[in-house]
């Protein structure tokens, strides 16, 4: 289920980046537009401040999306080691238990 999920996102995306570049296209006689940031003054077309801010957008999500999946990559990490160690208990076979247990067994 979840790689239907996936590939369906990646349609999404595809579309989105479809769209944007077709407004690229069609907007590229744009006028300049005038951008004041402290000191700084840039002039550049309309269509690379709005790419710029996009492209912003996406690396400040990225920014704070990344640790979490670090996080939840080792706790996956963790609980699969901790899932085989506990299978191994688990499906351990009677002729490897320790002696004692063998004769309290019976």
């Amino acid at each position: 289920m979840g790689g239907r999920k996936m590939q369906f996102f990646y349609w999404i995306v595809l579309l989105i980046v479809i769209g944007i570049a077709i407004f690229a296209i069609q907007n590229s006689s744009a006028p300049l537009v005038m951008m004041r940031f402290l000191i700084w003054r840039f002039e550049t077309s309309l269509i690379y401040t709005l790419l710029g801010s996009v492209g912003m957008g996406i690396l400040i999500a990225l920014f704070f999306c990344i640790p979490r999946l670090i996080r939840s990559s080792i706790r996956m990490r963790e609980l699969k080691k901790q899932v085989e160690n506990l299978e191994t208990v688990l499906y351990k076979p009677a002729n490897l238990m320790p002696e004692g247990a063998k004769s309290r067994e019976g």
